[in-house]
């Protein structure tokens, strides 16, 4: 049913609305309290707040301490009349988070991701593996389908805005496309489902909770398997036409894609052919064994243990994602860059490195800092969209 504005049903949604609201920001109020706060009538409050308490959104607790006069009964709202999910569906893991209305994260778990791009069928295992992991945590948390209103999805690829259609996803993801699409996903879940590119949740989960906490403009890069940047302007998302800001895997760098040189293929490429260079001109034990296991993970290992070769290999890999942050820096001219993913997230080696470089000549020098968040920012913007969706929805909802 469509409210109008002005009828009885829309004023009493938005007096229930201010009512929510003045609780999430102030703890336990009183009905007196809430009056104040809101600015509302003493007989609309008590009527709003009954009217909540029947929707279980807020609860009678105790009484306040007042020192005079009948003791007031307070009111504080409910986070856990329902629940909300956030799920980070990577190239080489799955991560998955419980949260209440509050955003507080009540579980948190991780899973291999196994992607066999040669089967058939390899879509619908990934949607059974999902939903699987998800009734393994709602079992677990004691929690039943009725009881999730959201959960927010968050993958390595570009989702057309409005359609949630997948254009593009990592390589090894490749595939999947139409399966970890909006309307499969949605098909596959008893709740409403949200779709958003990863390294975009990554920037909202740092916005939220993490290092970019109220940062008026400042960029998410992730380094990993992939390459992306989220972008974040006074608290909103950009996304850009078909939902492409922030693609900077597509810049070019001496003529080369910027992913094929900053992800961990790149990487490892790079190293492999320095260390190969170095073999022929120096018989070092330390060349073959960094050479016979070279993974991104040992390379920053070794490089902590000062070898001086993977040392080298880090240098370099520095200087090209300077010039990368430089490029960004002039166009966006933002405050703050934070790094996160599986390389970026490595703060103690990269950052002295490309702060040192970053401090000549810039036209605009941001600050550079790594993910507080870590492996969980993904899943906690995801749950930070979740949860802006449920209490849209909540506030929408009318009386039968």
């Amino acid at each position: 049913m469509i409210q109008v504005a002005g009828t009885p049903q829309y004023i009493r949604n938005l007096n229930e609305n201010l009512i929510i609201d003045a609780l999430i920001a102030h703890g336990m109020l009183s009905r007196a309290d809430i009056s104040r706060q809101t600015g509302l009538s003493k007989p609309t409050v008590s009527s709003a707040v009954e009217h909540l308490i029947a929707r279980n959104l807020v609860l009678e607790t105790g009484r306040a301490d007042n020192a005079q006069g009948r003791k007031a009964t307070l009111i504080r709202f409910n986070e856990q009349a329902y629940y909300i999910c956030g799920v980070d569906i990577g190239a080489s893991r799955i991560r998955i988070a419980l949260s209440n209305l509050n955003g507080e994260l009540l579980d948190y778990q991780t899973y291999p991701m196994s992607v066999q791009q040669s089967e058939s069928g390899q879509g619908e295992r990934i949607l059974q593996t999902l939903r699987k992991h998800l009734d393994e945590l709602l079992r677990q948390n004691h929690l039943n389908w009725d009881e999730i209103q959201c959960i927010g999805f968050g993958i390595p690829g570009v989702v057309l805005p409005g359609s949630g259609e997948i254009s593009r996803i990592v390589a090894p993801l490749a595939g999947l496309e139409q399966a970890l699409s909006l309307e499969s996903l949605s098909a596959a879940f008893p709740c409403e489902v949200i779709l958003d590119n990863d390294v975009n949740l990554a920037a909202l989960g740092e916005y939220r909770d993490g290092s970019a906490s109220d940062s008026e403009l400042f960029v998410f890069i992730s380094l990993g398997v992939g390459t992306g940047a989220g972008i974040m302007v006074n608290g909103q998302l950009l996304r850009g036409m078909r939902g492409l800001t922030g693609e900077v895997a597509e810049m070019m760098q001496e003529g080369r894609r910027l992913e094929d040189v900053l992800s961990a293929g790149g990487l490892i490429e790079m190293a492999a052919n320095l260390l190969d260079e170095a073999q022929l001109q120096h018989n070092d034990s330390r060349i073959l064994e960094l050479r016979s296991q070279l993974t991104p993970e040992k390379l920053f290992e070794a490089a902590r243990l000062g070898n001086s070769y993977a040392v080298e290999i880090i240098r370099k890999y520095c200087h090209m994602l300077a010039l990368a942050l430089r490029n960004i820096s002039v166009l966006l001219a933002p405050h703050l860059i934070v790094l996160g993913g599986g390389i970026g997230g490595n703060g103690d080696v990269l950052l002295p490195y490309l702060k040192e470089m970053i401090n000549k000549p810039y036209p605009a020098q941001p600050e550079l800092i790594c993910s507080k968040l870590e492996e969980r920012a993904v899943v906690t913007g995801a749950v930070h969209i979740a949860l802006q969706q449920t209490m849209l929805r909540l506030q929408q909802e009318t009386a039968e």
